[in-house]
């Protein structure tokens, strides 16, 4: 034990963490190098064995610094290039949110070691694994509206994992991730754990590899003849008063051109006016024309509560079926501003205007298009598995618009992408995914990209889906019913090694 201690205190611990925290990023979309994510876990778990918690916590934070710092630094354009701060300012912003997210590492280490009361080093891993998927859990879902980017589980998207994303979605996958790293760490901390360690990975992954193989949910109609449309309207263009006529024009040209389209998509607010402004002398001869030549719109626009002075990032069909969808979802510091007034204070003194929009009712009557119902997301709400559960087996496919032109030419565009193929794969359903500047692009139940348009790119992307039916193990379950599980699992283990080894081993840093 003693030479574990020595080797457990070691600072390359710490000088080591924020580099293999990069390589946690390098699992993620463009880079797609899935199996890193392995390796950074298992750097992780191993860092924190026979440590204070105080010492698993920077070392966590640490690792949090190389993730988020490589992984969300495109958050620098959005504050920069769009929001017109200087540089200083926009360093600061960034440096301030890879910080903030950099603590969750950290928690994930301090609750690790303090709740491991065990020497037994499978059992203290197994604890490792359940903190870590909680703690993202709590990151994603419940602090400041959720900020789930970089779920570990999203990077295994094209690994045997995948198979079972249907069944337990991004979280259980993360945890089986987690548990893959554990029976590594295992497998090299001592001999008599090798076999339990690699034994149980094998059986996680062939596993994995034989639910890929099973269809969740059925198809129950013809194909349907689609078209997305991708404006590629600058940001700092989109909303000058000079510019409305032109974009409008742009989106009218682009859908005359593909009316043999049964559902035609536009992006995020692709039109640069309230919808009060631009109903009745542009959008209804233009629900006229879908109407001759067959056709349905899907059009993101926002829209205006004059009575009440709200606003709303807005959905609405045109043609047979007209409705509207309300973004339910928003997106913190983006759409609304929590921790007011520190927040908007802040960026009051530095000059950055961002929205206020009011979110829409909970529950909203789904949308019509191609003949069907479709689930409706907007930008950011792609995120949360659960805005697609609610209806969903009422709904023939799923429709995301979004606007990534903020974070320009970053890697965002291809993490965002990337979600969006997880809650493809979740329902089993198509997703079409229509943006201002890419990716557009149409995601097919098993989480592939069945077409896709380039980036920064004025185009039309065309293609065909099929309406599906039925309902994935995850679509009845959702997130909560694992987390649960997990959690209780959690207890358990807790509990059985409280009682079986009831001294916490002393620890002697160095």
């Amino acid at each position: 034990m003693h030479k574990h201690l020595r080797f457990s205190n070691c600072r390359y611990w710490e000088l080591s963490a924020p580099i293999v925290g990069v390589l946690l990023t390098l699992s993620f979309a463009p880079y797609d190098y899935s199996y890193t994510a392995i390796l950074a876990l298992a750097f992780l778990f191993a860092s924190w064995q026979n440590i204070s918690s105080a010492r698993a916590l920077l070392r966590g934070f640490l690792f949090g610094l190389g993730v988020f710092a490589s992984g969300v630094s495109w958050v620098y354009f959005s504050i920069h290039d769009m929001g017109s701060a200087s540089a200083i300012e926009a360093i600061t912003l960034t440096s301030a949110f890879v910080v903030f997210w950099a603590f969750f590492p950290a928690l994930a280490g301090y609750i690790s070691v303090q709740l491991a009361l065990t020497s037994a080093i499978p059992v203290r891993l197994l604890i490792m694994s359940g903190v870590w998927v909680l703690v993202e859990f709590i990151r994603g879902s419940l602090l400041l509206n959720g900020f789930p980017w970089l779920l570990c589980g999203y990077s295994q998207l094209d690994t045997p994992l995948a198979g079972y994303v249907p069944l337990i979605g991004v979280y259980g996958v993360g945890f089986l991730l987690a548990l893959t790293a554990a029976g590594i760490v295992a497998s090299f901390y001592s001999k008599k754990y090798r076999v339990l360690g690699m034994m149980s990975i094998l059986l996680i992954w062939s596993l994995g590899g034989y639910l890929q193989t099973i269809k969740w949910t059925h198809i129950i109609g013809e194909p349907i003849h689609v078209a997305l449309v991708q404006g590629n309207i600058a940001q700092d263009q989109k909303w000058r008063s000079e510019n409305k006529a032109q974009t409008l024009q742009l989106y009218k040209n682009m859908t005359e051109q593909h009316w043999d389209s049964e559902v035609i998509v536009w992006p995020e607010t692709a039109i640069p006016a309230f919808l009060s402004q631009v109903n009745e002398l542009f959008l209804m001869p233009l629900s006229d024309e879908a109407k001759r030549h067959h056709s349905d719109l899907i059009i993101s626009v926002p829209d205006k509560n004059e009575a009440e002075n709200k606003r709303y990032n807005a959905v609405i069909t045109l043609g047979s079926q007209q409705g509207m969808y309300r973004k339910r979802h928003l997106l913190p510091f983006g759409e609304y501003l929590p921790w007011q007034p520190v927040s908007g204070f802040v960026l009051n003194k530095i000059n950055i205007k961002l929205g206020e929009f009011t979110a829409g009712a909970s529950e909203q009557p789904l949308l019509k298009a191609g003949g069907y119902s479709f689930i409706t997301s907007i930008c950011y709400e792609d995120a949360f598995a659960d805005v697609y559960r609610q209806g969903l087996a009422d709904a023939a496919y799923l429709v995301n618009v979004t606007n990534d032109a903020w974070f320009g030419h970053s890697i965002e565009p291809y993490q965002h992408m990337q979600i969006a193929r997880m809650r493809a794969l979740e329902t089993g359903r198509y997703m079409l995914r229509a943006t201002n500047t890419g990716l557009t692009g149409i995601i097919s139940p098993d989480g592939k990209i069945s077409a896709q348009a380039p980036l920064f790119q004025t185009t039309v992307l065309t293609g065909e889906i099929v309406p599906m039916a039925g309902l994935t193990p995850f679509a009845r379950l959702g997130d909560n019913m694992v987390i649960y599980t997990l959690a209780f699992l959690l207890v358990i283990t807790i509990s059985i090694s409280y009682f079986v080894d009831k001294k916490k081993p002393t620890i002697t840093e160095t």
